[in-house]
């Protein structure tokens, strides 16, 4: 090799090391983290109605713990505008706790949006859950937020199992890189005339 071609060499390794530097930096992600993903108007549908359910949320999350926490709750949804967008409410007896959930979707995006709201606070997630099903039955749902002054990705899993079953689970990503999973809903499809009002859980 010539001094020539050395130093064409050299040049053309460090021009590269420049184009390399130049490019955006892609920062990691959890394993499915998108706000891409699309669904259909009519992803929902199978929830409407009553449910009782087993909530079980995990007791102190991103420290390793398997202790969690059952208790019972019911909820009722109801659709509105044409089923693009609905509304339910959940009811937990044992903690003395409502939570109220708004999902709408951009008919143009083809998307889910999707908003918590609890008692005692009464605000509204700063960031809604975005998404939507496959096929129907498996949905995904995916959002940044901060969790104990931490800035989590969370994911949201929605399971249509069939028309009497469905379970939904809440994973939070710290690292960028793993998913703990931190609260998981089971649920069966209940009577409204007995447990609704109004498409409202009735207090017991």
């Amino acid at each position: 090799m010539t001094a020539s071609s050395v130093r064409n060499t050299g040049a053309t390794f460090l021009a590269l090391l420049a184009c390399a530097a130049a490019l955006p930096a892609f920062a990691e992600v959890p394993p499915g983290y998108t706000m891409a993903r699309q669904g259909d108007a009519q992803d929902f549908d199978f929830l409407t109605g009553a449910w009782n359910t087993v909530q079980r949320k995990l007791k102190a999350r991103n420290v390793g713990s398997r202790d969690w926490e059952e208790f019972p709750a019911n909820l009722c949804q109801l659709p509105y505008l044409d089923g693009i967008a609905n509304v339910d409410e959940l009811h937990m007896p044992t903690l003395n706790r409502r939570g109220l959930t708004l999902r709408t979707f951009d008919t143009q995006k083809r998307q889910w949006s999707i908003f918590w709201v609890a008692t005692p606070a009464g605000k509204f997630d700063p960031n809604p859950m975005v998404g939507g099903f496959d096929g129907g039955k498996r949905g995904e749902f995916y959002a940044e937020d901060v969790d104990n002054g931490k800035p989590v990705k969370v994911r949201f899993i929605w399971e249509n199992l069939d028309r009497d079953h469905a379970r939904w689970s809440q994973a939070f990503s710290y690292d960028d890189k793993t998913w703990e999973t931190n609260w998981t809903a089971d649920f069966t499809r209940a009577d409204p005339a007995k447990l609704c009002d109004a498409g409202r859980p009735k207090r017991s």
